[in-house]
């Protein structure tokens, strides 16, 4: 059968009752909700990590990607007849006597002449501000072999390219000095004096000589919370303000690898950040219309700063690891399973890492890295979408040992790739043997998928595992990894009707989250995703403000309401019993406005409502970098003065009423 469009989702316009009676019934009070309900999914895709969140400004700044050079070239000089002349020195890649063994290439710059330069272009440019600080880093060394050694470096931020002439004019420099023959680390601060979006970072050798160069950085001073190796400030504030029950990470398929070679290890992203191995990103040619050979991932953003943020912004860490198989749409190879002890222990090491006392040798690493007090982990994730029986037979392994180690952490599973279908109905003909704790269920279907199925766990088995709705987002071509997916009202909207199917089943249903989270403009793979951004700003789509109006808006224990689902019609109720207030959501799917009853009984109002309302009367309405909240929400209060509230649903909304109650 065809899947319907959004006009059959206007249609329902010619159906809708002369009044809307919306009832919620406070004497039967239902589950509680959990504290984990509605949170956040990071992973590496779309340059989410480095030339994102990550805000390190040089691309392959320890020269470690397959072709070491790759993001640095050569500056070529002026010459006294306005052309452009050769350059005066050579660039080569070393690996004798490097920084450490995990970060073995370094750059030898040799200058014949003064004034010799490179520079790096960064991730699709780089993004500075006016006023601004950068500290511009470098570990640095000078050879006794060499008979001219360079007593200094010299850096400007450009705003355009140096490589052409009549571009490029300096908009900030700084100078490292006091080189000798033992790598050593220099800083100093660069501020910039005019605003770049594609800035370039150039270094001379202002004397003739070499020296050798790794970690070369360029570091906004303003990170979150200050911090030297922090993160993006803006990007870290949309996350903090949808106060998200859990961030799961560092990903889905980017936890698998394409091989097990390039899986990822959390052992290898903790401690000092230059002796963390970078590796190719899986994402990195995955997709044949969208090919990125310079992606990579350098670890800056690891494990330990995993942990951090969700302790910034209050939410449960929930660390995915691999459980010994690399995706399966790719090699599926796997480990056999006397190797599995090798994954399993590293489970095992994470939450010593994580929970354990600083006198255990990962709770120690943990400590030194500035943070002795346990980061209160209660939740491992065992494989991402595996599926068949290899991943049965690895996954009863890791049961064991973790249970018998650590009872009290639970385990999450997955149901495979697809929210039906053969290898689906497998994996739970499994799981209701075997009683798991959660099972990571993934739906990335149609606008009208979404709305067929918020009634969807309503009749799961209620003494069944817990259901995770790890991954979803509504896809405007029907269809995912199709590019011309968008993020538009419609999807949005689609999504909503289903949270609320989510909500109403918090017996069921502990944590959901949107799936993917952060998207470069000029460096994505996968469309439509939860919030975009260049080197400079940054915007949460009509599906992030979906996400961020139900996780704000939620209560500690549901409440019964009716419709559910009715006439493009879609409810959930919650008492908040840390705040005396009555959570309504209402979401509207037609193109009409409706004239709604809400009857409450059981409880008492005591006051006027807090009414949060998201809308557009364009299902393709979206948000841009130019128009960052065009669809965004907007607060108003509604009076109540009985337990029967007359309003007006606007049309293809979502509402929110906060009604505050009698204690």
């Amino acid at each position: 059968m065809r899947p319907k469009t959004a006009f059959a989702i206007l249609a329902l316009a010619t159906a809708l009752p002369a009044q809307t009676i919306i009832t919620v019934d406070a004497t039967h009070p239902g589950a509680p909700i959990p504290s984990t309900m509605f949170g956040i999914f990071f992973e590496d895709i779309n340059f989410g990590a480095d030339g994102g969140l990550y805000p390190e400004l040089i691309k392959n700044r320890s020269f470690e990607f397959d072709e070491p050079l790759t993001g640095w070239k050569v500056v070529l000089p002026y010459t006294q007849t306005g052309g452009i002349g050769l350059s005066p020195g050579e660039l080569a890649i070393r690996t004798d006597s490097p920084l450490n063994a995990n970060n073995p290439h370094y750059l030898h710059a040799t200058a014949l002449a003064p004034g010799y330069g490179f520079y790096n272009s960064g991730f699709r440019g780089i993004g500075v501000q006016e006023g601004a600080e950068y500290r511009f880093s470098a570990w640095v060394r000078t050879s006794d072999r060499t008979v001219n050694r360079p007593t200094s470096i010299r850096a400007t931020i450009s705003d355009g390219p140096m490589a052409a002439i009549g571009a490029g004019r300096e908009i900030g420099s700084g100078k490292l000095t006091g080189f000798d023959g033992t790598w050593k680390r220099f800083e100093t601060i660069i501020r910039a004096t005019e605003t770049s979006n594609h800035a370039q970072f150039n270094i001379f050798l202002d004397e003739k000589g070499s020296v050798d160069l790794d970690m070369v950085s360029l570091f906004p001073v303003d990170t979150w919370n200050h911090r030297p190796n922090g993160l993006r400030k803006d990007l870290v504030q949309f996350l903090a303000d949808m106060h998200p029950g859990f961030i799961r990470f560092p990903g889905g398929c980017i936890v698998e690898g394409r091989t097990l070679a390039n899986r990822y290890r959390w052992k290898t992203t903790v401690g000092d950040i230059t002796e963390r191995k970078t590796i190719i990103n899986r994402w990195n040619d995955e997709f044949d219309n969208r090919p990125t050979p310079d992606y990579f991932q350098s670890f800056g953003l690891g494990f330990y700063e995993y942990f951090q943020l969700a302790e910034d912004i209050g939410a449960s860490p929930l660390p995915i690891l691999n459980c010994g198989m690399a995706c399966q749409f790719n090699s599926s190879e796997t480990a056999k399973l006397e190797e599995i002890h090798e994954y399993i222990q590293d489970a095992l090491d994470l939450i010593e890492f994580a929970n354990g006392a600083i006198d255990t040798p990962w709770g120690k690493v943990r400590a030194e890295m500035g943070h002795p007090a346990p980061f209160n982990l209660k939740m491992i994730g065992v494989g991402n979408e595996q599926w068949g029986p290899r991943y049965i037979d690895r996954y009863k392994l890791f049961n064991e040992a973790i249970k018998a180690a650590h009872p009290e952490i639970k385990l999450i599973v997955p149901a495979g790739p697809s929210p039906s279908g053969q290898q689906f109905d497998e994996m739970w003909a499994n799981w209701r043997q075997l009683h798991p704790d959660i099972v990571d269920e993934h739906y990335y279907m149609s606008p009208q998928w979404f709305l067929d199925n918020s009634n969807r766990y309503d009749k799961y088995d209620r003494s069944g595992p817990k259901i995770f709705a790890g991954e979803y987002a509504a896809q405007s071509t029907g269809a995912p990894v199709n590019p011309k997916n968008r993020n538009n009202w419609q999807t949005a909207l689609s999504e909503a009707a289903f949270m609320t199917g989510l909500e109403r089943n918090a017996d069921v249903v502990e944590m959901a989250s949107y799936a993917p989270l952060f998207a470069h403009i000029d460096a994505w793979q996968w469309t439509p995703d939860a919030i975009w951004f260049d080197n400079l700003r940054s915007y949460g789509t009509t599906d992030y403000y979906v996400q961020k109006i139900f996780a704000t808006n939620i209560g500690t224990r549901i409440v019964p309401s009716t419709p559910h689902a009715e006439a493009g019609l879609y409810t959930v109720a919650s008492i908040d019993e840390r705040t005396h207030e009555l959570i309504l959501t209402a979401v509207n799917v037609s193109s009409d406005a409706r004239a709604t009853q809400i009857q409450l009984n059981g409880i008492t109002p005591s006051g006027p409502a807090k009414v949060t309302t998201l809308a557009a009367s364009d299902l393709a309405a979206e948000n841009s970098l130019d128009h960052p909240t065009a669809v965004a929400p907007e607060s108003s209060t509604l009076d109540v003065s009985s337990s029967t509230i007359q309003t007006q649903l606007r049309p293809n909304s979502v509402t929110v009423f906060r009604i505050p109650i009698s204690r």
